[in-house]
């Protein structure tokens, strides 16, 4: 019974460490995810800036008539 109560001290251990191994691994990638979703908020921004003023030269370009 000694042997039995052992190995689940063991198991329940494991279990915890590994617990506490996941929730550092999800903080460390909702971090990460954070931080992406922030440079694609930026490059978008960019995209978009770039495109009006593209809109905006073609609109000055004289037409071809």
């Amino acid at each position: 019974m000694r042997a039995e109560f052992d190995t689940l001290e063991h198991k329940l251990a494991q279990l915890a460490r590994l617990s506490q191994q996941l929730r550092v691994e999800n903080h460390e990638l909702r971090q990460a995810l954070a931080e992406c979703q922030s440079h694609q908020r930026q490059n978008t921004d960019k995209i978009d800036n770039a495109k009006a003023r593209l809109e905006k030269l073609l609109a000055q370009l004289p037409d071809e008539s």
